[in-house]
């Protein structure tokens, strides 16, 4: 693992080839398993996942930290934020 912030996490949720609401969902989940300020790093392929984390992100309180797509996947960083 590298020093990048990108890099650092603490949960991975494989969402690959779920289809919309399902990655958001799963995501919902998994943060439960994260400790506040801690990190889930998300793989999604469903194109739809862009907007809809962006705005799961903006309705929870989570922060998106960085998001980006390596071929077919889009890879999410969202922040767990103490509710």
């Amino acid at each position: 693992m590298t020093s990048s912030s990108s890099d650092k996490f603490d949960i991975v949720l494989d969402a690959r080839g779920l289809i919309c609401p399902m990655p958001v969902l799963r995501a919902k989940k998994s943060l439960r398993d994260v400790q506040n300020g801690g990190i889930l790093k998300v793989l999604a392929t469903d194109p739809g996942s862009v907007a809809d984390m962006k705005s799961f992100c903006e309705m929870t309180g989570n922060r998106l930290i960085a998001s980006h797509q390596e071929d077919d996947v889009f890879i999410y960083f969202i922040e767990k934020i103490a509710s």
